[in-house]
């Protein structure tokens, strides 16, 4: 075993500005045939009021972590159709023109109210979502 207390580990320090950083600095592209060699770096730093000093996690992932070991459900193949259909109505509906000044008018009436949605787009989608999900009663 080898001790040697000069020897430390790699340390970044985040500039001042950032108070958090989460998620991956570099991906693998898993349709490279060299997928397998490469890695991916996931870092963690928070700003919290501790008296620890390790606040910053780096972590290194290879292609077998990252790659799914279980086969998709059938629930999640549903979650996943209603999710394309009600961002394609969401989008479609966005464009069309003949909808606009009525989906505006209605989306500032309940703009301020406690349950409201706040942006044109949550509205819109919860509007698709409840047509989608009356048309497809049993998913």
């Amino acid at each position: 075993m080898y001790e040697d207390s000069s020897r430390e580990m790699a340390k970044a320090t985040y500039a001042p500005m950032f108070e958090t950083v989460s998620g991956a600095l570099n991906k693998i592209d898993k349709k490279s045939p060299h997928a397998a060699d490469q890695k991916m770096v996931l870092a963690t730093h928070r700003k919290a009021p501790t008296t620890s000093p390790d606040c910053s996690r780096v972590y290194i992932r290879d292609l077998n972590s990252i790659t799914r070991s279980t086969p998709v459900t059938q629930e999640e193949i549903v979650v996943r159709n209603r999710f394309k259909a009600v961002a394609a109505a969401v989008e479609q509906r966005i464009h069309d023109t003949t909808k606009q000044a009525a989906d505006n008018a209605a989306f500032k009436a309940q703009k301020d109210l406690a349950n409201g949605k706040k942006t044109m787009r949550s509205y819109l989608w919860s509007l698709e979502a409840a047509a989608y999900d009356e048309a497809h009663p049993g998913d």
